[in-house]
């Protein structure tokens, strides 16, 4: 699988290099900053891109642009992006486009290679992989929007799940319930946030979307 990594930090990018290298990736180039993000990803076109959300030289958002001009060129670019907080308009702005993988983790779960890992590769499959504190602060920052509000607590649990890019086993592993019931939910999900039917990865991410959608700027 190949990789075009941007992070500014040249520790910390050495390091996910190897790790990745390790894991048996292909970094095919590793940027530090915003503009040199954007060549790479439209020369190399690779399975996914691994961007640190702020790059030089503004230091704010400027690989999250980088990322989503080069998606303008690539419709569907798998993009994991990586971030220091939790930044809900990141994280609504990558769903925005509809097409394509889209990840946010927090640069925290780095030490936590597997759950790095599997995160890269749900997300160059076209999957989603929302990191858990984002969902969790965001669900109680938001519990009283009209989307959220409709949904129950065990909808809005499974929902939680789903925005991390769980699939409905894992989910009923998660909370000890059947995959049968997991179903149910996550139909209901579909209902009260009104989405046609339509192949159950793309409901999934839509779901998400209009999650984070119901969210008020911060």
């Amino acid at each position: 699988m190949r990789i075009v990594l941007a992070e500014d930090l040249a520790l910390l990018r050495d390091g996910m290099i190897r790790l990745l290298t390790a894991y048996d990736f292909d970094v095919v180039e590793a940027v530090d900053n915003g503009p040199s993000l954007l060549r790479a990803l439209t020369t190399h076109r690779p399975d996914v891109a691994v961007v640190d959300v702020r790059l030089p030289p503004s230091f704010t958002d400027e690989g999250l642009r980088a990322a989503l001009a080069a998606r303008t060129q690539m419709p569907g670019l798998p993009v994991l992006v990586l971030s220091q907080y939790v930044e809900q308009l990141y994280a609504r702005e990558l769903l925005a486009q509809g097409t394509g993988g889209v990840g946010y983790l927090l640069k925290d779960r780095i030490s936590d290679v597997n759950q790095f890992v599997d995160a890269i590769r749900r997300v160059a499959a076209g999957g989603t992989a929302m990191d858990p504190e984002v969902i969790s602060q965001l669900l109680s920052r938001h519990q009283d929007s009209s989307t959220v509000a409709s949904l129950t607590p065990r909808e809005r649990e499974v929902l939680s799940h789903m925005a991390e890019g769980r699939s409905n086993a894992a989910i009923a592993s998660r909370m000890f319930i059947t995959e049968k019931a997991v179903g149910k939910h996550t139909n209901s999900i579909f209902g009260k946030l009104a989405l046609e039917q339509s192949e159950d990865d793309n409901r999934r991410v839509l779901a998400v979307l209009a999650f984070l959608e119901s969210a008020p700027h911060p």
